[in-house]
């Protein structure tokens, strides 16, 4: 599982016109579900982007967390994170998990964040297209893969 965390001052989703969901300042997330995947990414995953302490205290330091500036969360599902370059110039994505396996650690994910943040996040709907708009602060965006926990 891949997220791309970018600290956002806000964020927004639209899918044919219509906002879906919109944020002030905090997390913009774009999530990659692989078909290795398993609800324990889900756990690790979702506990590191709370933990994550990425907003700056009153020192202008990095040390502050999702929790403590009291921000909020865009998660966008994106399979085109789980892209393959290696050969030719057009992407494969037989990496990333199928609709019926990444649908469910999809709705997981969003449990989790909500459970560990105490309280809804805003979402895009998977498979839709989107058409995502954003302020990055900073910027500030942070890569995070679930298999890579050294």
């Amino acid at each position: 599982m891949i997220a791309v965390i970018q600290r956002v001052l806000q964020a927004s989703v639209r899918i044919k016109g219509q906002i879906k969901g919109e944020i002030q300042q905090g997390f913009m997330i774009l999530l990659g579900i692989s078909q290795n995947d398993e609800t324990e990414d889900v756990e690790w995953l979702s506990g590191k982007i709370i933990g994550m302490r990425i907003f700056s205290d009153s020192e202008g330091k990095m040390n502050l967390s999702l929790a403590d500036i009291a921000g909020n969360i865009l998660l966008i599902s994106q399979f085109t994170l789980l892209a393959s370059t290696q050969k030719g110039n057009r992407p494969s994505f037989l990496e990333a998990a199928r609709p019926e396996k990444a649908i469910p650690l999809y709705k997981k994910m969003i449990d989790a964040l909500e459970t560990k943040l105490n309280k809804a996040i805003q979402t895009g709907e998977f498979g839709a297209d989107m058409q995502v708009s954003l302020i990055n602060d900073g910027p500030v965006t942070i890569v995070v893969d679930s298999k890579n926990r050294k």
